[in-house]
């Protein structure tokens, strides 16, 4: 609860160690509006690390125009977006696009018997010899 307010929080595993994070809104966005969004991030992240927009495009080998087109939010390709967060050596948070699935802490202790082989049966055994 954050003043009065319920905030729904998920759990994200990162380095094998859990996080909460606030979900937010983002999935009644449109594309177009992820985009601009995404591009603002960018563009604080380049602006954090006193870089101008030159100096970031010739470090990722990408054009002015197509450094200028993520910022904007008008469209980029993901190889873009890519060497723009590697120039700003900002790779670290990819991992939690796309997590490696685990296995919850509670499901372990459901299901904690221990597993048993499955034997086949002396007559399945003589037709498969």
């Amino acid at each position: 609860m954050f003043n009065g307010i319920f905030l729904p929080l998920t759990l994200v595993l990162h380095d094998n160690r859990y996080y909460y994070s606030v979900m937010s809104n983002l999935s009644f966005k449109l594309i177009s509006e992820l985009q601009v969004l995404l591009g603002e991030q960018v563009q604080a992240l380049r602006r954090s690390k006193n870089l101008d927009q030159i100096t970031t495009a010739e470090k990722a080998g990408i054009s002015e125009k197509a450094l200028r087109n993520l910022e904007a939010g008008r469209g980029s390709t993901i190889g873009s977006l890519l060497r723009v967060l590697k120039a700003l050596d900002s790779l670290d948070g990819l991992e939690l696009l796309a997590p490696k699935p685990s296995v919850s802490p509670l499901a372990l202790l459901r299901g904690s018997k221990s597993r048993q082989r499955v034997r086949q049966s002396s007559g399945s055994r003589d037709k498969n010899q």
